[in-house]
């Protein structure tokens, strides 16, 4: 079995082994800079000496990266605005960001108070501390249900998630039509050329909890496999019954 978008949480844990933490290390500058290649010069040895330390949780780490110049001269100073809010969501919160509301709102909290206060928005947001906490790094989270957002976020999600080997440098929002237009995101399969891999002859497995599919059958859990066509559709039955999505894996 392979993950998809799924990815596993990472956490420090208590009196953390040098191993715990160079893997916190690693999966916070991936996540936060989106695979893009970190030589030793560009690392921020002192924000990781202050991890080492315990000075600073891994919520701050995070922090230091995406306030960092190695962050602002790849998302920032070569994006358009809607390509580098768009890659905040993903960084940051794990997820794309749902309508044209989201998107205005962080373009005004730059246009007002400038760019550490755009970065301090998602991770001082009562969203992050909900997903992740002090000490577990961002993930991609736009495959479960998550409280207040929307079904069309999935489909959004899957679009910014263009596999492991995809790094997102470039300058070009991916979802600016389907916002701005307040249109649905169609499932569309990941170009090899990309780095990615293609999942168009994949399955899929849904994890639900608390789903109701009639008056004689009631579940607390329940799973799915679901051909890459009908993942869309399945989603959507989902919500609509009622269930509560738990994660979607790639299954080989």
């Amino acid at each position: 079995m392979a993950l998809w978008i799924e990815a596993e949480s990472v956490e420090m844990r208590p009196n953390a082994t040098e191993e715990n933490l160079q893997d916190i290390i690693r999966a916070v500058y991936r996540q936060v800079l989106g695979n893009a290649h970190v030589m030793d010069s560009e690392r921020l040895t002192s924000a990781e000496s202050q991890l080492r330390n315990g000075d600073i949780t891994v919520k701050e780490f995070v922090r230091a990266v995406a306030q960092s110049d190695l962050y602002r001269s790849l998302f920032f100073e070569t994006s358009s605005p809607y390509r580098f809010i768009e890659l905040n969501f993903k960084h940051l919160l794990g997820r794309a960001p749902q309508d044209q509301t989201e998107i205005s709102e962080h373009v005004q909290t730059y246009n007002n108070h400038g760019y550490e206060v755009e970065i301090n928005s998602y991770i001082d947001s009562e969203e992050y501390t909900l997903g992740f906490g002090e000490n577990v790094v961002p993930s991609a989270r736009g495959n479960r249900t998550q409280l207040g957002i929307k079904n069309v976020g999935f489909n959004r999600t899957f679009a910014l998630m263009r596999g492991y080997a995809a790094n997102d440098v470039g300058n070009s929002a991916k979802l600016i039509s389907d916002i701005g237009g307040n249109l649905p995101t169609k499932l569309v399969s990941p170009s090899r050329a990309s780095g990615a891999y293609s999942n168009t002859g994949k399955r899929f497995r849904i994890s639900v909890s608390k789903a109701s599919y009639g008056p004689r059958v009631t579940q607390s859990a329940a799973t799915f496999e679901v051909g890459y066509n009908q993942l869309s559709q399945k989603i959507q039955n989902i919500h609509k019954s009622g269930g509560k999505i738990l994660s979607i894996t790639e299954v080989s």
